[in-house]
């Protein structure tokens, strides 16, 4: 087994196990449909074994940021299915992101005259909103009720994605985000069935991907995790208390046998990492955070040892729309320029060259 070597995941189908792994870069349309520059920007990365996409709204209560792709409209659908018709005529494999943000956006963006979290607390921070920055504001703790309107909302959009093309779903459950919101007992102060225990944090996650496996099918299906990343208040600094829930999030899905499994964390062959793989039983995509960029031999490393089944890379995802091409052939790499990430338009989204580009010139 090698980086290089093509693979499965439930009915994935990977050329390589070299992911794209999902990236805000904020360029769909003001009402979150993706247009031309999305269809090229994807359409560039086919080579990788998948692509993950952005963080994709499944509801308007849970956008983040202006110019993020949604998955909620039949104008959302058609503009998703011109990017994966255009993966797929490329010979890729492409699976949405959904990311409910919860308390990390604001009413201005939402357009709800709320956000919602699993408790009544604010994110850390400001968030640009129409009118300029702002402070994250106190959300509203969901009710019993509104966490199932919430797990439908995924379920909705995850069928939606399947009507996109989308050849699968992963459920956000990073980075401080709605699922993680839960996770963390920083973010989730609940006494009710969804919070307290690790048991209980962990349920909505498991309640999460249980509906979007339900709705488009288990081997379509994979979530990603950030243990103890301890990022925009969602805090893991308790070692016990976290590995307790991610080992509780892995015993609940473990039944459902999900596609993957897909982990941010800086040491990917440690117990937390390991032990949730096993747990789960379903293969793991390493991508060992934001820290540092992963390098060729890192990746070919995670895979071959046998830490990871795949890899996700990020900045050089960005940069290097041929990057599988280039490792494989040992070229040298473009650089990304980091400040373009979050502006919009077309430079430093889809005008990196390829090798065959750059012989060319």
């Amino acid at each position: 087994m090698n980086i290089f070597s093509p693979s499965a995941f439930g009915s994935l189908t990977l050329r390589n196990r070299l992911v794209m792994a999902p990236l805000t870069r904020i360029r769909a349309g003001a009402d979150g449909t993706p247009g031309d520059l999305l269809v090229t920007y994807y359409a560039q990365r086919a080579s990788f074994g998948m692509i993950v996409t952005e963080g994709t709204w499944p509801v308007r209560e849970g956008r983040t940021w202006i110019g993020q792709p949604g998955l909620e409209t039949e104008e959302h659908v058609a503009g998703w299915h011109r990017v994966t018709d255009a993966v797929h005529a490329a010979g890729g494999t492409i699976v949405t992101q959904l990311m409910h943000g919860g308390r990390v956006s604001h009413p201005a963006i939402t357009g709800t005259g709320r956000v919602v979290s699993a408790s009544a607390l604010a994110a850390p921070g400001t968030i640009r909103t129409p009118e300029g920055k702002s402070d994250l504001p106190v959300a509203h703790a969901l009710s019993a009720d509104e966490v199932r309107e919430a797990v439908a909302g995924y379920a909705t959009a995850a069928r939606n994605a399947i009507r996109a093309g989308f050849d699968g779903v992963e459920v956000h459950g990073a980075n401080g985000y709605l699922v993680h919101q839960f996770l963390s007992p920083a973010s989730n102060e609940r006494t009710d069935d969804y919070g307290g225990s690790p048991e209980n944090r962990a349920r909505f996650a498991v309640e999460v991907v249980a509906a979007v496996a339900d709705a488009v099918g288990a081997d379509r299906v994979g979530i990603r995790l950030s243990p103890e990343h301890n990022i925009q208040g969602a805090l893991e600094s308790d070692a016990a208390e976290t590995a307790a829930t991610y080992a509780a999030v892995a015993r609940g899905l473990a039944p459902l046998g999900i596609a993957f499994v897909d982990i941010l964390h800086a040491d990917p062959a440690g117990e937390l990492v390991q032990g949730i793989r096993r747990e789960l039983g379903a293969p793991l995509i390493a991508n060992t955070g934001f820290g540092t960029v992963t390098s060729r031999e890192e990746a070919v490393h995670l895979v071959e040892a046998g830490i990871a089944d795949a890899v996700a890379v990020g900045r050089a995802a960005i940069a290097n729309p041929d990057l599988a091409e280039r490792w494989a052939g040992r070229h040298e790499l473009n650089d990304h320029d980091a400040s373009t990430f979050y502006v919009g338009g077309a430079r430093g989204y889809i005008d990196y060259p390829t090798v065959a580009e750059s012989a060319t010139a």
